[in-house]
């Protein structure tokens, strides 16, 4: 198929998951309504993942160790040749049409200034009301009822939201080299999301808008339950002065019913006067230059 076909380019980190990045695939070439370029980082794969993918010609980098996320969707930008880049994890199944949805949004917009995230479903209770949960059709690729699933996943009321952050998510290609791609510093992944969603934030995106009709449904830390996690909240609040539950509630409004006049705010809680008071005590506690610099 011509590149000049594909609508999207997906990356997906995979670590040894070969069963659900199969299923996950899979699911992106049923159903999707566009044609998309499937970019893989394969951390390890001594799980046959990299013959697989050579056998089904999919493009993919390859590290010898785990290198987490945001090293491995960095090394896949180079291979991109498509306008929009969306960020998956190996462990999620696409419901049809999920792209349309994406681009009928894109497509409505002025700019390419917007961060966009399709509906998760998940089978366990979860805290954010962006998420469709508890919604159980499976905990693994052996307990999945891919039937079920594509029978009633429209059955499920639920609205359009404000701050997008989870994958799968979309932003131009030109914001994401902008704002440098995800964060290595926060390897292996934990708190890069929000991380990105600063960044993108501090180069003036305000549409950060979850999509409720794109659906995916999420089998839930598959691979973020092996991995030895960062101090990901800490290195959030040292870097933007700011916790990441804060941004996510008083910036970008996470889980919050669809109010564009509230997203397109500047949101003055993002910055420095604001927290001055709020966290000074705490932040220099830590003795760190770094927290110094806030205040200075």
């Amino acid at each position: 198929m011509s590149t000049e076909q594909f609508k999207f380019s997906i990356l997906i980190p995979s670590w040894n998951n070969l069963d659900y990045l199969k299923l996950c695939i899979d699911s992106i070439r049923r159903n999707s309504y566009f044609s998309h370029q499937i970019l893989v980082h394969v951390n390890v794969g001594s799980d046959g993942t990299p013959e697989w993918l050579k056998a089904n010609g999919i493009q993919f980098t390859q590290s010898a160790e785990n290198i987490g996320v945001c090293w491995a969707v960095n090394s896949l930008r180079p291979l991109v040749n498509t306008d929009y880049i969306v960020y998956m994890n190996d462990d999620m199944y696409v419901c049809p049409d999920w792209d349309l949805y994406l681009f009928k949004e894109i497509r409505s917009l002025p700019d390419n200034k917007f961060f966009l995230s399709s509906t998760l479903l998940q089978p366990r209770p979860f805290f954010c009301s962006s998420v469709i949960a508890p919604a159980d059709f499976g905990t693994s690729v052996s307990s999945f009822r891919k039937r079920d699933l594509l029978d009633s996943f429209k059955s499920f009321k639920h609205a359009d939201w404000c701050g997008a952050t989870w994958p799968p998510n979309i932003v131009h290609r030109d914001l994401w080299d902008l704002v440098g791609g995800y964060s290595v510093e926060f390897s292996p992944g934990m708190y890069s999301d929000p991380d990105f969603a600063a960044k993108l934030y501090k180069a003036g995106v305000r549409y950060f808008k979850g999509i409720s009709a794109s659906r995916v449904y999420h089998f839930e830390q598959v691979s973020t339950g092996r991995v030895s996690k960062n101090k990901g909240s800490l290195q959030f609040l040292r870097k933007w002065g700011i916790t990441s539950a804060s941004f996510m509630r008083d910036v970008l409004h996470r889980g919050e019913p669809w109010n564009k006049s509230l997203m397109l705010e500047d949101n003055h809680s993002f910055g420095r006067d604001k927290l001055r008071s709020r966290f000074k005590m705490f932040l220099t506690s830590f003795r760190h230059p770094l927290d110094r610099d806030l205040w200075e």
